[in-house]
């Protein structure tokens, strides 16, 4: 049941602010009566209209009967009344009117954000000392080989592949890059001279990125899936173009690889591969019946060209061919050769050979893959000079096996007349 109450004078002070404007038809008395104010029921509502009236008091009454009043007034339903229009005046203070955010508990890892709030004390910090790199130890830094600090890290990676790990542990990633950048120099300098149609590039055109691009993957995590590590490639284009590449990736555990070729290459080298194959397919045979073709990247495969050219496709029937290409006959000789889609030789190398001497034992391996890698980019990319001393050969291969063909038919006929 709403209470009744009388509206008090608006004769009051010009220095006395009140919640809301009295109205100027009111008649001022001489002296301001005391509001009444009335004690409410658990459950009672106070009418919105009596909260209005009662908020208008005069300085003659005493803290105590408005600090009753206020709270009154802040039990009152708001539901019960509609406001026309919402001012700076229907606040108590300047503290209430600002909007009030929602306390966030800070929870684990979150804790280092800036913004973020720790819930400790007033007048009371939480000091989180800013991570250092790994001390060198006894090994100390140089470009001719990879330090132990850069494997232990990528092995700490994996356990941890999250971004918020790494963001914690950035100087330690930082200190690893830096190592691996410093590598990757020395590696170019030496490739250059052992295959002088490679460019001396920038690092940054022969490196690939740590990250992994999720943006379309069904896999959140950031890194690599297999084993996080670091790589590089180095062509006539750099990491990126249709030349044969050299491929070389440091991975802890003894994951390291050294590698080179065609890696998923597109349809027009991949169509180029199977016509020399089928025109020429000593060309790549002879290459792999290469002793220290045999022995580093041919799992030392015997010295027979069945054994080497069964070696080679174990390696690369990741994406072949289940049916003959078409165009082929399903009976060709070198059948298994051209239904790959990969061309690529690669060996690994052991924690304690990077660790020792990794640049010696990597470039030999890049020394050794020299001449398979020209093979393809003569197939594929080929010179123009090249280009034509081919086709004078294959004129010259396919007149002999035409020359040869009309030999035994002419024999073949002579020995059926006969």
């Amino acid at each position: 049941m709403a209470r009744k109450s009388q509206r008090l004078s608006a004769g009051t002070p010009a220095s006395v602010s009140h919640k809301r404007a009295v109205s100027g038809t009111v008649e001022t008395p001489a002296t301001a009566k005391k509001a009444k104010t009335g004690r409410t029921t658990k459950g009672a509502a106070i009418d919105a209209e009596d909260v209005d009236q009662d908020a208008e008091t005069s300085l003659s009454e005493p803290e105590d009967d408005l600090s009753e009043f206020a709270a009154e007034a802040e039990s009152a339903d708001d539901d019960d009344h509609v406001k026309d229009e919402e001012s700076e005046d229907d606040y108590d203070s300047e503290e209430d009117a600002k909007p009030r955010r929602k306390s966030t508990s800070a929870k684990g890892k979150e804790l280092w954000r800036e913004g973020v709030k720790a819930g400790l004390g007033p007048g009371k910090q939480l000091i989180i000392k800013r991570p250092k790199a790994r001390p060198a130890g006894k090994v100390p830094y140089a470009d001719e080989r990879i330090h132990p600090n850069t494997l232990l890290f990528l092995e700490e990676l994996k356990a941890n592949n999250d971004r918020e790990w790494l963001k914690m542990h950035d100087p330690d990633f930082r200190q690893a890059e830096k190592d691996w950048f410093g590598f990757v120099e020395k590696l170019t300098e030496k490739l250059t001279e052992i295959d002088d149609t490679v460019p001396e590039l920038p690092v940054k055109d022969v490196i690939f990125r740590i990250y992994r691009d999720i943006r379309f993957s069904k896999d959140p995590t950031p890194y690599s899936l297999q084993e996080p590590h670091f790589s590089a490639a180095w062509s006539r284009t750099g990491r990126k173009g249709p030349y044969a590449h050299y491929y070389v990736q440091v991975s802890p555990n003894d994951q390291t690889f050294v590698g080179g070729g065609l890696w998923h290459p597109e349809a027009a080298p991949t169509a180029a591969m199977r016509r020399d194959i089928d025109r020429r397919p000593n060309r790549l045979k002879d290459i792999l019946l290469e002793p220290r073709v045999r022995k580093d990247f041919l799992k030392n495969a015997p010295a027979s060209a069945q054994k080497a050219v069964k070696a080679f496709i174990a390696t690369n029937d990741e994406n072949a061919l289940k049916t003959r290409p078409k165009g082929y006959a399903a009976d060709h000789p070198d059948i298994a050769l051209m239904r790959l889609r990969n061309y690529t030789i690669g060996s690994k190398v052991s924690d304690k050979e990077l660790l020792s001497d990794g640049l010696t034992r990597i470039t030999d391996l890049l020394a050794c893959m020299k001449p398979f890698i020209t093979y393809l980019n003569s197939v594929v990319m080929p010179d123009e000079d090249a280009s034509s001393e081919d086709e004078d050969e294959d004129e010259e291969s396919h007149g002999a096996e035409g020359s040869g063909k009309s030999a035994s038919d002419d024999n073949g006929s002579e020995a059926s007349g006969t």
